[in-house]
């Protein structure tokens, strides 16, 4: 029998909002944060207005800080997500979800006003000493990071969380075993101010910064990834442009994943180290590449739907969803938890509401006689279709072995055999 998270039962907890899109005067009382004029591109960000919550002057964020009355340091996670709702990323959030949203988007996908939101967004804690109503400074190592005033602290269902947002509460989910072993037993929520920008071995700009540099009067396609970009990842994204659903003139924003993901996966900083390389070595126009710190949950379509709207917020208006997005397998079975366009398929449900074009990922092939040539195209010309599996790609890398051309950069297998 497979494990299961342990239930919790939930108990009540304040209801004030921290988490609704930004209005003049939120529940609490307190003023709605200043949200930037900087609309470069033509997207509008999620819930009408970019938030951003960092202090500039240093005047204002030694008020925050003495303020406080404890300090915490954040974890690879939470830091993660402080920067998303500082920046903008997880517009239209000014803090962590209070028990109301994040009920609301654990059972039905959306904020208490009705906007769509694929994941809960929460602070996890296990200290009994955390109370609602104190302000407390966040920090990464000696830096400061940002303040929360806390105002409301409750015991989620974990399992019905899980069930909800990963489809299953197995803990043999990445997700859901996260959740249950690194997660705190108690979430919290409330508004957050932000001091500084976490110190990273690779630049994440903000929403604002993204928007400015990109074009105004172009549709924006975006791409996400948490692995090294190979061969067919460049012909699908470079290729997505041609696709009827985006405009003349369009452009690609490559906006891979940074942040923690999956145990066995490659590290941040090497993927970072790979893409750059590849920056240099297509130096395509049309493609821009920039950086999320975001941490993956591994959650298929309830993860599309939640980067379909970080990235809207980035200014982009069109986004690829590949075949089993953000899927994963069981550790104990191998067998997948999500089927192969489930992903597409939520996508293309929620894409009104989210203000955001699918645009579905081709299922490319290499083939002798074309080169990458559809799967389907290559079958009804009889063309000869050469594969290389991930397994058998990773023991050749290990062992030294030519890696073919066709198949990954010259330059990102150096970067990954210099970092194994």
């Amino acid at each position: 029998m497979k494990l299961c998270i342990a239930a919790l039962s939930l108990i009540a907890g304040a209801t004030a909002f921290t988490t609704s899109a930004p209005r003049a005067f939120n529940k609490v009382g307190f003023s709605a944060p200043i949200t930037t004029g900087l609309q470069m591109a033509k997207q509008v960000p999620h819930g009408g207005e970019l938030v951003d919550l960092m202090l500039n002057s240093d005047d204002a964020k030694s008020a925050a800080i003495a303020a406080c009355t404890a300090e915490l340091q954040l974890t690879p996670r939470q830091l993660c997500d402080i920067e998303l709702i500082v920046n903008g990323g997880f517009s239209p959030l000014t803090g962590f979800m209070d028990q109301v949203a994040y009920e609301s988007v654990v059972e039905k996908m959306e904020l208490p006003d009705g906007l769509i939101f694929g994941l809960p967004v929460i602070f996890d804690t296990d200290s009994e000493d955390l109370q609602p109503g104190m302000t407390v400074l966040l920090k990464d190592g000696d830096r400061p990071i940002a303040t929360v005033e806390f105002t409301d602290k409750f015991t989620p269902n974990k399992p019905v969380e899980c069930l909800k947002c990963y489809g299953t509460s197995e803990i043999e989910h990445p997700g859901s075993l996260m959740v249950a072993t690194e997660r705190g037993r108690y979430y919290m929520g409330g508004k957050v101010t932000g001091l500084n920008t976490p110190v990273r071995d690779f630049p994440c700009k903000t929403p604002a910064e993204v928007r400015a540099g990109l074009p105004e009067d172009k549709d924006v396609v975006a791409f996400q990834c948490r692995n090294p970009v190979h061969r067919a990842h460049y012909e699908l994204f470079t290729r997505a442009l041609d696709d009827a659903l985006v405009g003349e003139g369009g452009v690609v924003l490559v906006h891979p994943t940074c942040g923690p993901t999956q145990a066995d996966d490659i590290p941040g900083v090497v993927r970072y180290k790979t893409y750059e390389v590849l920056k240099e070595e297509t130096e395509n126009p049309r493609t821009f590449w920039e950086y999320l710190p975001y941490s993956m949950h591994m959650a298929g379509p309830r993860e599309a739907i939640q980067h379909m709207m970080i990235r809207k917020n980035f200014g982009c208006t069109h986004f690829i969803v590949g075949r089993d997005m953000a899927g994963s397998k069981s550790s104990i079975t191998g067998e997948d938890y999500y089927g192969a366009y489930d992903a597409q398929d939520i996508a293309r449900e929620n894409a009104e509401r989210l203000g955001v074009t699918p645009v579905p990922s081709l299922n490319l092939v290499y083939t002798e006689e074309e080169g990458y040539v559809t799967d389907t195209e290559a079958k009804e010309k009889g063309l000869g279709i050469k594969k290389l599996s991930g397994t058998k790609f990773r023991q050749m890398l290990r062992g030294g072995e030519d890696i073919p051309e066709w198949f990954a950069f010259k330059s990102v297998v150096k970067v990954l055999r210099e970092n194994n």
